[in-house]
């Protein structure tokens, strides 16, 4: 179990709010403060931040962790705005903030998972250089460029090369593995995946504060209508979009995170900041489960494989291809990736060698249907497991039973993701099978 800390932070909210605890103890010593002293600093987004490297908050801080792992036997933490455990007194960034090495050097917390919302509310932004060896990140970078990419945003196509490959850019100074890398494009804060399909803009009327709360920056693109649809059309473009999100978040390498509802295309009605709706708004509809059966199904099949592959070698094997170049970029025509600004297209081959197997990705993010060219499968056939554009049961496959495909080309429907792969020598002296049809824009 993954425990979800909140060390930014208390209830007192800020300096004319009620006494409720820390306050009431120590005031100058649990919180960071303005130059006065008569307010609080405001790093949290709530109205007071806690000084976590006080000393006294460091060890309550860790006092808590441990009583949480000890007692309680969690297996992990993701800590909320943890960027704001590197700030000092006066709310400087510290190089080398004590509170996080008392947390990762602490005996009792050896082999716990620690998970950083590597971030905070008045714009501190460390995602990739968060200090310490045993931290995973939340990588913010990884949801804002997917979701560019899918709304066709000029510029993004080099940004999500890089976030597929566990972000290099960002980790690769540290030597680290991809598993440094929490891959997410929606969480508990902000849209659903559905909203995120189905609303340019937030719609938090109903939180009572004129639609100021909540975040502006949503990346978001309604697929031609705002909100709820009749138009069978948008629709269908929209449980594609959902797929495609779906598809590379759980094929990327790193960690995958996906926010529960978004298999049954859970919906908040646009609201991006629904913490204080009990209500509707924010509870799950067990009724998707049946409308949205289709997507659940393409889940399960995507979280299957990932379950399945032999992890320690599959890791040893993808770090060998990003160091060696074991990747192959392409766009329509093989060999010839599109960098440019206004590229919508990425294609790329990845060999495993020691598990003699090739995989073959095509992302399509244009509004129109386009033909890529294949590679030669080297000796193997290639079957295709995922495309997003076809209708279910086809959009996924087991992956056992992935029919062959034959030919050259393939044409990637409009807003889609393809994955084909082949076993290295599968086929060689047999027929090629049946052609999968083309799928149609």
């Amino acid at each position: 179990m993954i425990l979800d800390v909140v060390y930014n932070h208390t209830a007192e909210g800020g300096a004319d709010g009620p006494t409720l605890g820390l306050r009431g103890i120590e005031n100058s010593a649990y919180y960071i403060h303005g130059r006065d002293h008569s307010q609080y600093a405001n790093y949290s987004g709530t109205g007071n931040t806690l000084h976590a490297n006080h000393p006294v908050v460091r060890r309550l801080i860790v006092d808590s962790l441990r009583f949480w792992v000890d007692e309680m036997h969690v297996d992990g933490f993701r800590f909320d705005l943890a960027s704001i455990l590197a700030r000092d007194a006066r709310g400087n960034v510290l190089p080398n903030p004590p509170v996080l090495w008392d947390i990762e050097t602490d005996p009792s917390l050896a082999g716990v998972k620690l998970i950083a919302e590597a971030w905070d509310a008045a714009g501190l932004y460390q995602v990739g250089s968060f200090v310490g060896d045993s931290w995973k990140e939340w990588n913010g970078h990884f949801r804002d460029d997917l979701r560019d990419f899918f709304r066709g945003v000029p510029g993004s196509v080099r940004r999500v090369a890089d976030r597929m490959l566990g972000s290099p850019e960002l980790y690769g100074h540290k030597e680290r593995e991809a598993e440094q890398s929490v891959n997410f494009v929606t969480c508990h804060d902000g849209f659903t995946l559905n909203d995120l399909v189905s609303y340019n803009e937030k719609h938090n009327e109903e939180n009572g504060e004129e639609n100021r709360d909540g975040t502006d920056d949503n990346r978001s693109w309604n697929c031609g209508v705002e909100g709820p649809t009749h138009d069978p059309a948008i629709e269908a473009l929209r449980h594609r979009q959902v797929k495609n999100f779906l598809s590379v978040t759980l094929l990327s390498l790193g960690v995958p995170m996906i926010l529960m509802g978004d298999e049954m295309r859970r919906t908040q009605g646009g609201n991006n900041n629904a913490y204080c709706q009990d209500d509707e708004t924010s509870w799950l509809d067990w009724g998707l489960l049946e409308k949205y059966s289709d997507l659940h199904r393409f889940v399960k099949l995507l979280t299957s494989r990932r379950q399945q592959r032999d992890l320690g070698r599959e890791r040893q094997c993808l770090s060998e291809l990003v160091r060696e170049a074991d990747i192959v970029w392409h766009g329509v025509r093989c060999g010839h990736p599109d960098w440019s600004d206004e590229s919508h297209t990425l294609a790329f081959t990845a060999e495993l060698r020691q598990q003699r197997m090739r995989f073959h990705y095509l992302m399509n993010a244009h509004h129109e249907a386009l033909d890529f060219e294949l590679p030669c499968s080297a000796g193997g056939v290639w079957r295709r497991w995922i495309d997003t554009a076809q209708a279910s049961p086809l959009d996924i496959m087991p992956w056992t039973e992935a029919p062959v495909f034959q030919g050259t080309r393939y044409r990637v429907g409009a807003h889609s993701v393809v994955a084909l792969y082949a076993t290295i020598g599968e086929g060689e002296g047999e027929g090629t099978g049946g052609e999968v049809p083309p799928v149609k824009a």
